[in-house]
């Protein structure tokens, strides 16, 4: 610190300071958080996920045998009724598109362009059953983020006329293997299709009714 002046020597000082106290915290936090269970964990697990949720979430499929080999797709419809008493159905929307879109030469994206429909759609799926129906408490709750979610991003107005009924759709399509992998794959989007929900009070973001 030669040459600065002692109220400057301490301010770089105490910002130091302040930086090496916040990586020791975090290093701990991520530590405890993938540590297997142990007395600290248990005892501040609450905390511990309150820092770690949901901007240092860990998500080990990168590393894992075999890694997610698919794109995923999200995407929406909904059935309408239009000033003159008609009603009708807008075609698809792609949500997943439109965050990638949002995340694309974004230097800073937010948490939710990168995740939140993602792991929406990641609860759902592991809370149903093939038949689309809820198991448990949970599956009735992450059914209902999902359509918050979806609500949130068309709103109560969409094609010309107000929503009533929304419906969900995931496309997968399989990633094309490299030119040196032999083997042979499907790469054909396949469609899962969602029932129709009727859109109630309870799936509008706070503060938007009928």
């Amino acid at each position: 610190m030669t040459g600065l002046s002692l109220p400057a020597q301490l301010v770089v000082a105490v910002a130091a300071a302040a930086v090496a106290v916040f990586a020791a915290v975090h290093l701990a936090m991520v530590f405890l958080h993938v540590a297997p269970s142990n007395t600290i964990s248990k005892n501040h697990g609450k905390t511990v996920d309150d820092y770690i949720y949901p901007e240092f979430e860990q998500n080990w499929k990168l590393f894992a045998p075999n890694p997610l080999q698919q794109n995923v797709a999200v995407q929406v419809r909904a059935e309408v009724h239009r000033p003159d008493g008609g009603n009708g159905a807008t075609p698809w929307r792609d949500l997943t598109a439109e965050d990638g879109a949002a995340i694309r030469h974004n230097l800073l994206p937010s948490h939710s362009q990168q995740n939140e429909l993602r792991r929406a759609w990641d609860f759902y799926q592991g809370s149903h059953d093939v038949q689309d129906q809820p198991i448990g408490r949970r599956g009735v709750l992450f059914g209902q983020y999902l359509r918050r979610i979806v609500m949130l991003r068309i709103g109560t107005e969409e094609g010309g006329g107000t929503v009533r009924r929304i419906q969900v759709r995931v496309a997968s399509t399989p990633v094309t293997p490299p030119p040196w992998n032999k083997e042979k794959l499907d790469t054909r989007t396949v469609y899962r299709v969602l029932p129709w929900w009727t859109v109630t009070d309870a799936d509008l973001p706070e503060g938007v009714s009928w």
